[in-house]
């Protein structure tokens, strides 16, 4: 069947509307309707079908009774192949939709009512049942909608007066308003509004319900008075009902009930600080700062609504217990009645937790590999709510990269340890409160680490510490920014002699040079198959005999070599990043089941400002061999970054979403560094990125990904994505992914790889491709394959669709979706 809606005979196809229909269309993915003819495949009747097919032929029954026995020949009717295949089609599939008359008739209805809503009062809905080619029927509605109805007066009618003073003071703010057009949504969004602004003023006891509208549409023709009433208070005690204005209440006291299952039946031990009175059977094992700074309903404050939620975020923020509950009972020795005793009871998790995880893995580097981590969190650990998290890490994996001369099964591995230790407020010598303010509910974390590898790449050791700061700049928790105040990693290649074995297409490149010009290359840096060794006698003294002038080769090829030569260089070098960083995020969803939202996220990052200001400050003079300065005799990296990532979700309905992003990013070099170090660059590529292309595979530029691992200090990248559900918590994709890395502003000058204007957006990879995913609900496995649409590598006139094929097809294997 199909719909279609005519307003004042005009075609409509909002969602909204449709939505109002109790009978849709089959579902389709691109128009096909795929779990229609899956349930079209299934025999209606399996059972019936095989039964006749068994008295179909005389003796048929009777011989397999014979042949299986009577049991197993009515098992056979209910297996999988017979009828169980059916019975799964049906499941998975989508019956027909069948014209019903009645719910179209109860679809007119709800599409008046709906209109009704929005101030149409006269609105008349008809339909139409017209028959189609192939068994097919449309449904048309035609809607009249009249004149709507506006709002000519609104008039407050509130007994109690400090909610009509209140009042008073925000109805300039109010959703209903003289002159606007009648809209039950407003007048539900209103009531919202008042309720929480009188809550979050003292009116303790005041709910929605409280709130009723009077309206008069009779008095004058397509307009609408509305009175706004709020009676008093109606208190209910036993068989009796007594009415009263409402009170504003005040906090007279806050009682905060801290449960110590290991000191139950011991004398209570009752805590005052600041007003709040903390509560504990036998010793109080927190700091009371390190509690009450987490609670914002203050002895004397007015209650409001928002310090009850703000109080519970804090506290269930700081990890140390469980959700808390908070209770409100009115003072008995207020004679006013309008004090409010606040009693929060806190359960402690427990101090201790172990974590032990065991995974295995797969990735460019490892054939197969395990890898483990064993942890322990000690909570509250100096009494203030603080929590440290220590853990140990290790893989070993299985590697037939030729660059690795252990042949053994288990030759890689890569083993660390990391402490983490979090503060539930701002960790920093002076006070910030006037800056990040509690209510923001900030967050310090102090962590170091530190790692080794072993036969992977460079067998880099990896030493971090960092410093960040968490906080929420508005009471909406979706807006979250992030401060590291130091961001240290130092990274030292354990192996850099092993550069030509690791980056292989390097040597290839610089191999191929050597042997076209063997006349003038020392033939001692040759072995017997006629290549260069690797080392001193061969990549390196070949190097130093082009660079010396010893060895004369054309432009291109000594340009080419002086290139490999950096790369060397750059990759092989150690690495001290002293960087300070900020990330702003905001986001509007709501929860998992959100499908229309948006995440946009910002961060801004420097490195080296402070190395660079303790050198001038200290006179420091020392530097490498290169001329750049140094810091305990390492060269440290200086560079600006910035990077801007956005992701779009459209629900559109009935299972089918529309997920975009879209990622611009680039870092400069400046001072003391002519090039970003490998660990702060940009890949393109992967599971999560351009699908069509393996990690580290695509650009810089037009360049084909000539380089084992190729990177570049500007990326700009965007993905589409349709979602669609097959059946069951199968769900498929669609996708589309654009994008690329360059070089801009550092030691790279070949116009192939750098970004060189506008001209460079042809350098723009596309893949396309479809992915299958199996939704757990506490995750999803992901399988995409990705088809090179349009490759830049390629010649200029030889880009498009030249490698889609299956036998140039990507396949990414993730967990969870890409974006």
């Amino acid at each position: 069947m199909k719909n279609e809606i005519q307003v004042n005979g005009e075609k409509k196809t909002e969602d909204e509307l449709k939505d109002q229909l109790y009978q849709q269309p089959n579902t389709n993915i691109l128009g096909y309707r795929l779990r229609l003819n899956l349930y079209n495949m299934a025999k209606q009747n399996a059972d019936s079908s095989y039964r006749a097919w068994l008295e179909r032929k005389p003796g048929r029954h009777e011989h397999l009774r014979r042949l299986l026995s009577e049991k197993q020949v009515q098992r056979l009717g209910k297996s999988f192949l017979v009828s169980g295949l059916s019975s799964f089609l049906k499941r998975v599939g989508e019956p027909p939709v069948v014209v019903d008359p009645y719910r179209v008739r109860k679809s007119a209805n709800r599409l008046s009512a709906y209109y009704y809503k929005k101030g149409f009062f006269r609105n008349k809905v008809g339909y139409s049942i017209d028959t189609l080619e192939g068994k097919k029927a449309q449904v048309t509605y035609n809607i009249i909608t009249g004149r709507p109805y506006i709002i000519d007066t609104l008039t407050a009618f509130i007994e109690t007066p400090a909610l009509d003073s209140l009042y008073n003071l925000s109805k300039t703010e109010s959703m209903v308003k003289p002159g606007k057009q009648y809209n039950e949504t407003d007048f539900a969004g209103e009531r919202e509004r008042l309720t929480t602004y009188f809550r979050n003023r003292g009116a303790y006891r005041f709910q929605q319900n409280f709130i009723r509208y009077i309206i008069d549409t009779v008095t004058s023709p397509y307009k609408a008075n509305v009175d706004l009433v709020i009676d008093n208070e109606t208190i209910r005690r036993g068989d009796s009902t007594t009415v009263r204005p409402f009170k504003l209440y005040k906090i007279s006291s806050v009682n905060i009930h801290i449960k110590n299952p290991s000191a139950e039946g011991q004398p209570i031990d009752t805590v005052r600080y600041k007003g709040f009175n903390l509560i504990s059977p036998g010793r109080l094992n927190y700091r009371p700062k390190a509690i009450t700074d987490a609670v914002f309903l203050s002895p004397g404050s007015p209650f409001a609504d928002f310090r009850r939620t703000l109080t519970l975020r804090y506290v269930n923020n700081l990890k140390v217990f469980f959700y808390p509950s908070i209770q409100f009972v009115e003072d008995t020795t207020d004679v006013s009645g309008s004090s409010l005793i606040t009693n929060i009871y806190l359960n402690p998790r427990k101090k201790y937790r172990f974590n032990v995880t065991a995974d295995f893995t797969h990735s460019n580097i490892q054939d197969f590999g395990i890898q483990g981590s064993l942890g322990l969190s000690i909570r509250n650990i100096f009494r203030g709510a603080e929590i440290l998290d220590l853990s140990t890490r290790g893989n070993i994996g299985s590697s037939r990269d030729l660059a690795i001369q252990d042949k053994s099964f288990f030759n890689v591995s890569e083993y660390g340890a990391d402490a983490k230790l979090s503060f539930p407020r701002i960790f920093f010598p002076f006070k910030t409160d006037r800056i990040i303010s509690k209510e923001m509910i900030p967050s310090s974390l102090l962590s170091l680490g530190v790692s080794r590898q072993r036969n992977i790449g460079l067998d880099k050791e990896n030493f971090t510490g960092i410093l960040s700061y968490n906080w929420s700049p508005r009471r909406n928790s979706r807006v979250t920014a992030r401060y590291d105040l130091f961001n240290i990693q130092y990274i030292r290649n354990v192996n850099a002699g092993a550069f030509f074995r690791v980056y292989e297409s390097s040597y290839n490149r610089l191999n191929d040079i050597a042997r076209a010009n063997q006349a003038q290359v020392n033939p001692a840096y040759f072995d017997q198959d006629n290549n260069l060794t690797i080392g001193d006698g061969g990549t390196d003294g070949f190097i130093a005999d082009v660079q010396s002038g010893n060895i004369t080769l054309n432009e291109e090829d000594k340009k080419n070599v002086n290139s490999i030569e950096e790369r060397r260089q750059r990759l092989t070098e150690n690495n001290l990043i002293f960087s300070s960083n900020f990330t702003y995020t905001t986001s509007t969803r709501q929860n998992l089941t959100d499908n229309t939202f948006f995440i946009f996220k910002t961060k801004l990052e420097t490195a080296g400002n402070t190395l660079g200001l303790l050198s001038s400050l200290t006179n420091n003079n020392n530097r490498s061999a290169s001329g750049n300065l140094t810091f305990l005799d390492v060269e440290y990296s200086q560079y600006a970054k910035v990077e801007l990532d956005l992701i779009k979700h459209f629900d559109l309905r009935r299972g089918t979403v529309l997920a975009m992003r879209a990622f611009g990013g680039i870092a400069i070099p400046y001072g003391n560094s002519n090039s970003i170090p490998f660990a702060r660059s940009y890949f393109a590529g992967g599971s999560n990125d351009n699908r069509a292309w393996q990690s580290y595979r695509l650009g810089p530029g037009r360049t084909g990904g000539r380089n084992d691992f190729n990177e570049a200090n500007l990326k700009l990248a965007y993905s589409a994505e349709l979602r669609f559900n097959l059946f069951g918590k199968m769900n498929g994709a669609i996708f589309g992914d654009l994008g690329n890395i360059w070089n801009v502003l550092d030691e790279v000058d070949d116009p192939n790889f750098t970004f060189n204007g506008f001209s460079s957006f042809k350098d723009l990879a596309l893949g396309t491709g479809f992915g299958l995913r199996y939704d757990f609900s506490f995750f999803v496995v992901r399988f995409d394959v990705g088809f090179k649409t349009y490759n830049p590598g390629r010649p200029e006139n030889d880009r498009w669709l030249k490698e889609y094929n299956f036998s140039n097809a990507v396949l990414n294997v993730g967990i969870n979706y890409p974006f």
